[in-house]
């Protein structure tokens, strides 16, 4: 499975997890025995995801939905271990766990951030979309707007979203047509998988890179260099 976990780049930190990768592709129902025997977690399938015309924006009509045009089949749970090599394997949210979707150079910033101050991350998903996804306790998508409110970011037009009860994120080794596979930017362990951080701890963080993104956007091109 540690071909699932790739890396990205931040200037010069190289932020991909530690150990060796071996070279083997790992098909959807691999990956699929390993999330659901390993890690505990629900997993359903979807279609096959390689062709280059798949959506970036999905059918669904929701305007972040993290699983464009990768919507589960009927039985795609109880079916999971025995997922087509060439299918999409996605993560049921608000289970196990929501999750917090951010632009990818935002939730790069607030990654390093968080981990030079000490904070725990759980898995984090790199999407092809230029999305980060960061797995987090259940329950987080219904309190989202509070937790923005009492941190004080509730008027901010933030590009951040949370999935809960109800939506799909893709899973590695899916692949998102013509972007590219979903990967691990940080892979499920034993202490994180089945206890994933409260929303709170990362979301004052990652709301300010969002919002500073936004910011340097917005700034005229001469000051922004």
């Amino acid at each position: 499975m540690d071909n699932l976990f790739g890396e990205l780049r931040l200037g010069h930190l190289r932020l991909a997890p530690l150990g060796a990768r071996r070279r083997t592709k790992v098909t959807a129902s691999q990956a699929a025995a390993e999330y659901t025997g390993r890690w505990g977690w629900t997993v359903a399938t979807g279609g096959p995801a390689g062709s280059a015309t798949a959506p970036t924006r999905c059918p669904c009509g929701t305007a972040r939905c993290a699983a464009p045009g990768l919507h589960p089949v009927p039985g795609g749970e109880r079916r999971a271990r025995a997922a087509d090599a060439e299918g999409s394997v996605l993560f049921p949210t608000g289970r196990a766990f929501d999750v917090l979707d951010v632009p990818e150079q935002a939730g790069l910033q607030a990654l390093v951030r968080l981990e030079r101050m000490g904070t725990q991350v759980g898995p984090v998903l790199a999407a092809p979309t230029g999305r980060l996804q960061f797995l987090v306790a259940a329950g987080a998508a219904r309190r989202l707007p509070d937790l923005l409110y009492r941190m004080g970011w509730d008027d901010a037009a933030l590009d951040l979203a949370c999935h809960g009860e109800g939506s799909y994120v893709a899973a590695p080794p899916t692949v998102l047509g013509a972007l590219g596979p979903v990967r691990w930017l940080r892979r499920p362990t034993r202490d994180n998988a089945g206890c994933p951080p409260e929303a709170r701890l990362l979301l004052g963080t990652l709301a300010y890179a969002c919002h500073r993104g936004r910011e340097r956007t917005a700034e005229p091109a001469w000051l922004a260099s």
